[in-house]
């Protein structure tokens, strides 16, 4: 997507860390590098400090002044999903929900000014409603109204409508419109992309809403670095610490070089063998697929417990994401118990899903 040939490597400002899995493809799809993340779950953020030992944990969204942290080219996150998810409240994108902020994500994107903008979320997102934020002057019947259009005097004298488009009410604005919205009065030229997990071969569905944004006036250098900012330095700001990367720190792309293997091998035509059949039956091509995708075996799918019957196998979910073996379930760098890994692997992003979507969006680069 990006010639790097003769320009330095990307920087990635991460929100809503998790365990990575949006950070993975945007360093492989852009061939960038992550240099600081904020998430507040301090399990998973000692996780994501495994895989990432040179980018600082910025901490709470809401506590970071944005003044003070490294300029990023590519600013990425997958906001919390609990309020417009199609199986939550559906409390929606407003003031004092999770999925609310957002709101913090477009003041980090005003302040930084990156020249990418990738967001990942789920379904919910299209259909969810949003409200915007109180702002002074701004009475909420302007923000919110409940008339799309006034049928007054007015518009009955510019003559029949049969269509009866003056006389109803407006829809709602939804979260996906407030977000594409926001990227627009921040300047930035968005798309977007809806794609099932099983599109890259997964053995299961899980359909995400990506979001790709790129500034409308790029940065005169052309690589996004935000022009007139102080270069990363060494003092800690007040929500979190962070330092500037050693002179002799090489940014490299191993991290992520297993999804290249990935992408070659979704269109492989795959047949499962009869061991396969029997272990698994009907799923069996499903599974083979993508152990072949992968090219590593599925693991046991449950852990057997007298007590408590089978439970699902942490291993097994993260197979199901794509992801290396041990990524979040190797005991030596990870404290999170077998529940916590559900969860941080439920939350987080496929990334060849990801990068799929990313590419699919690029005919937006430059």
């Amino acid at each position: 997507m990006h010639d790097t040939t003769h320009s330095p490597r990307l920087r990635i400002g991460s929100l809503f860390s998790g365990y990575g899995g949006l950070d993975l493809a945007v360093e492989h799809a852009f061939n960038a590098q992550t240099i600081w993340s904020s998430e507040i779950n301090q399990p998973v953020a000692d996780l994501f400090a495994h895989h990432w030992p040179d980018a600082p944990n910025l901490g709470d969204i809401t506590a970071i002044n944005w003044t003070d942290v490294p300029p990023v080219d590519i600013l990425i996150g997958g906001f919390p999903c609990q309020d417009v998810s199609t199986v939550g409240k559906r409390a929606g994108l407003k003031p004092g929900t999770r999925s609310g902020l957002w709101s913090h994500m477009a003041q980090a994107i005003d302040a930084l000014q990156p020249e990418w903008v990738v967001i990942e979320n789920v379904r919910g997102l299209l259909s969810a409603t949003a409200t915007r934020p109180p702002t002074q002057g701004d009475p909420d019947e302007q923000r919110n109204p409940t008339i799309a259009t006034p049928a007054d005097a007015t518009l009955r004298d510019l003559g029949p409508d049969p269509w009866h488009l003056a006389d109803g009410a407006a829809r709602p604005l939804r979260a996906m419109g407030a977000v594409l919205g926001d990227l627009a009065d921040l300047r930035m030229d968005a798309r977007w992309v809806g794609i099932p997990a099983a599109l890259v071969g997964a053995p299961h569905h899980r359909f995400r809403v990506f979001i790709l944004a790129h500034r409308q006036i790029p940065h005169p250098a052309g690589i996004g670095l935000a022009m007139g900012r102080r270069e990363p330095g060494s003092r800690a700001g007040a929500a979190g610490h962070y330092r500037a990367l050693a002179p002799d720190h090489r940014l490299g792309t191993q991290r992520a070089a297993w999804l290249a293997g990935q992408e070659q091998r979704i269109t492989d035509p795959v047949a499962p063998d009869r061991a396969t059949l029997r272990r698994w039956g009907r799923y069996g091509p499903a599974i083979a697929r993508w152990q072949h995708i992968t090219g590593r075996a599925a693991p046991a799918p449950a852990l057997l417990n007298q007590a408590d019957g089978p439970r699902l196998a942490p291993a097994f979910v993260e197979w199901l994401m794509g992801l290396p073996a041990g990524w979040v379930t190797d005991p030596d760098h990870s404290e999170l118990t077998n529940s916590q890994q559900i969860t941080a692997l439920g939350n987080g992003v496929l990334p060849l899903q990801a990068a799929a979507a990313i590419k699919s969006l690029q005919p937006l680069s430059r």
